[in-house]
């Protein structure tokens, strides 16, 4: 016999406390969108709509040097993050050695830690080598916090993982590098993708590493941002924030639509 499927009815106080928790987090976002089409340069009352500052902002040298310093580590310390870390996750599932508990323990240190001494760490690190604060001190800080994100996510979908997929291939003939690229990473490639925006995001936001391990020329946006607070962030700031909130969203849905596939082809 075939069993009917229950519907259950949304209340209305259900839908109303949802409403509110939605509201909650995402109007911030609203009016920053909202105020990046202000032609009130005090953004305190909303007086006419333009577009003007989408052009403006153009025109702030340093606004633009920080947006490319964002991106710039962002993607390059992403990259690194998703290569160390699926690697990592990869060892850790398939090798059995000492310590082995310890090292697999301590890829939470970063996590668990506050961030202020983490950062405070980082620079002493940097400091005991004599190494001056540039984007290379700012690549290696985004990579150390990121990566056991992607190990965490990786190491989840690996749980799963049926080994004997890979020994049929290699009976077939293919040799390891082979079986990695055409069966391992596909199948955990939802895993990949998922720790690689999570290094993203930890990337793009960070404030309090990037304060200690920034140098002069090296300035990201979130920094930037942080310093034009005293004086009063300019409208060309929201502009540009709406911008990478589209981009944002353009990449999750890019990523979803991407691991949708993936898992109807497995």
């Amino acid at each position: 016999m075939k069993r009917k499927k229950t519907s259950r009815e949304i209340k209305p106080v259900s839908m109303a406390y949802a409403c509110l928790i939605y509201l909650f987090l995402y109007l911030p976002i609203f009016v920053v969108i909202a105020f990046s089409f202000n032609s009130s340069k005090m953004n305190i009352v909303f007086q006419e709509f333009t577009v003007e500052w989408y052009f403006r902002m153009f025109d702030n040298r340093q606004l633009m040097q920080s947006f490319v310093n964002t991106i710039l580590v962002a993607g390059v310390s992403t990259v690194l993050s998703v290569i160390i870390g699926t690697l990592c996750a990869l060892g850790l599932y398939r090798f059995e050695f000492k310590l082995k508990n310890m090292v697999s323990s301590s890829l939470y240190i970063p996590i668990v830690i506050p961030e202020l001494v983490f950062a405070i760490a980082l620079l002493a690190f940097f400091s005991a080598l004599n190494i001056p604060m540039s984007m290379f001190t700012l690549i290696v800080s985004h990579v150390t916090f990121s990566m056991p994100f992607v190990v965490i996510t990786v190491r989840a979908r690996l749980a799963g993982f049926d080994r004997s997929i890979e020994e049929a291939a290699r009976d077939l003939g293919a040799n390891a590098f082979r079986t990695f690229w055409r069966v391992t990473l596909p199948m955990i490639a939802p895993g990949v993708i998922s720790g690689g925006m999570l290094a993203l995001t930890m990337s793009l936001d960070d404030v309090v590493v990037s304060f200690f391990t920034a140098g002069p020329e090296s300035t990201t946006l979130p920094l930037k941002i942080l310093g034009m607070v005293r004086k009063g962030v300019s409208p060309d700031v929201n502009a540009l924030s709406t911008l990478m909130i589209v981009g944002t969203i353009a990449i999750l849905l890019t990523s979803n639509f991407i691991q949708e596939r993936l898992e109807r082809k497995m």
